[in-house]
């Protein structure tokens, strides 16, 4: 069970005067950045400001206020990249990128010229970097390690679906149902290796599915599994008889379907290329927020393309109302552009700067809007469209606690609109619970437990070996790695089979 340190102390939290400082002993640090074994892309941690009356800063003490230094006792340079973010509500997240592995690491972090809480952290390694290949051979261990819950209520639902899957039924009758019509990679993860064969002619997509996998396989030894990815934007498995469903892993799911639901390759490659490159993740849109909730333009937001006819929609309700929506179309593909009825097409903005209004609304593209998990981690409140489809953490969301929900049709927007306008109070909560569902629920150490989790429990279901088949490939691990590692795990010696 994840428990953050502020989330303990909230009921006793008020904003630190006008130019209070941090306490450096008061002030908490915390987070999984701070233990050696739990191996991220970006590692990370938190540090809360606390003054010296012991009272938690809800608003941001300078974006200087803590100063953050690693460095590997032992070596001579230390080659890890290090940010600071003000997330503007008296907390900071550190996040540090690792490239080499070291056998220690220490972590001060400062106010001032004094540490802060229990600096320096010392991190007794080895400290492993994320393209080094050593992979903890315990996946109980692991899951430790990373915190994972032991439950994860959406695989619970999609598996239970599937009672028993054969490797044997399915490498024979996937390819020849969907092969021909769809794009689809059908992998087998053997002795942690991993293999694909592609079925389509746009496969392009696969890169997602390919680095995601390498990177779990560096990290923990992976169960033997072997399954297929729809690397489309629809849900595939849409039969309705119980006895003739075939399990397909999907990056979005829908109520009208029986996919198994990954997170989105947008949401999984903003964590392994974070500070790296992308620029928007679940980390970088928490410290680019906006103005705090007052100063916000009151104005509802959406920019986009033309994947959907309410989006249209949207559009001409905008044109119609400009005072209560700001929304426009960046691109037009699907339909036919009329420019007396959208509008020109504007050009794109920063992500960051749709912070700038109170009123973020997600509606549907082609399938879900994978922008949601950006949209819930700033400080807006979002208006979501009622809709079949689903990410992988939907379900867990609740209407009017995490979200303002309207109709799939758009007829009520304008009122839900009004209502938050006349009940800024209550939207401003639905804002911050929605953020601290986003930030509790969707960050990278919650991805990588996702997917391990999803793939140990559905190799549990399987009743025949997983088995490299007549044109599979080997997905080979990067090796332009420029400080190789040297893994100091004891290695299992796998048995040939």
């Amino acid at each position: 069970m994840r428990v953050l340190w502020p989330l303990c102390v909230a009921l006793g939290a008020v904003a630190a005067g006008a130019g209070g400082r941090p306490s450096p002993e008061l002030s908490a640090v915390w987070g999984p950045g701070l233990r050696a074994e739990a191996a991220l892309p970006a590692r990370y941690f938190y540090v809360q400001a606390v003054d010296a009356e012991g009272q938690r800063f809800t608003s941001s003490p300078g974006e200087n206020a803590f100063q953050v230094k690693i460095t590997a006792p032992d070596e001579q340079f230390t080659r890890v990249g290090v940010q600071v973010l003000d997330r503007k509500d008296g907390s900071f997240i550190v996040r540090y990128r690792m490239y080499a592995s070291y056998k220690n690491l220490k972590i001060e972090v400062k106010t001032g010229d004094k540490h802060v809480a229990k600096s320096p952290y010392i991190l007794k390694g080895p400290i492993y970097h994320e393209n080094c290949d050593c992979p903890q051979e315990e996946s109980s261990a692991w899951l430790e390690e990373m915190n994972c819950p032991q439950i994860i209520p959406q695989i619970q639902r999609d598996l239970a679906n599937f009672p028993i899957v054969d490797p044997d039924k399915i490498a024979e009758e996937i390819p020849q149902r969907f092969g021909q019509r769809q794009s689809l990679c059908h992998y087998t993860i053997k002795d942690n290796e991993v293999y694909i064969k592609t079925y389509g002619e746009h496969v392009g997509f696969r890169i997602f599915m390919d680095a995601i996998l390498l990177s779990l396989t560096r990290k923990v030894k992976m169960p033997d599994v072997e399954f297929f990815v729809n690397l489309g934007d629809w849900p595939l498995e849409k039969r309705k008889s119980p006895q003739n469903l075939h399990p397909i892993f999907s990056w979005c799911g829908s109520s009208e379907s029986k996919d198994i639901v990954m997170p989105t390759y947008d949401l999984t490659d903003s964590v392994l290329e974070t500070m790296g490159r992308v620029s928007l993740d679940m980390m970088s849109v928490q410290a680019n927020t906006g103005p705090s909730w007052e100063d916000k333009n009151t104005t509802a937001f959406w920019r986009g393309r033309d994947s959907r006819k309410e989006r249209l929609e949207l559009v001409k309700l905008s044109r119609k109302y400009p005072e209560i929506i700001d929304a426009a179309f960046t691109n037009f593909f699907f339909f036919k552009h009329d420019e007396s009825l959208y509008g020109p097409i504007v050009k794109h903005i920063s992500f960051f700067d749709f912070f700038k209004y109170k009123y973020q609304i997600n509606i549907d593209g082609t399938v879900a809007a994978y922008r949601l998990p950006y949209l819930l981690a700033g400080n807006s409140v979002v208006l979501k469209q009622d809709s079949i489809y689903y990410e992988h953490f939907y379900n867990e969301l609740q209407p009017w606690k995490h979200y303002i929900p309207f109709k799939g049709d758009l007829s009520d927007l304008l009122e839900k609109l009004q209502w938050a306008k006349e009940h800024d109070e209550e939207a401003k909560n639905i804002a911050k619970s929605g953020q601290e569902f986003a930030r509790n629920n969707l960050m990278g150490d919650h991805i990588f437990c996702y997917y391990f989790k999803l793939f140990q429990e559905y190799a549990s279901l399987q009743v025949s070996e997983p088995k490299i088949r007549d044109g599979m490939e080997k997905v080979q691990q990067p090796d332009d790695d420029l400080f190789p590692c040297t893994c100091h795990r004891k290695k299992v010696q796998y048995v040939e089979r």
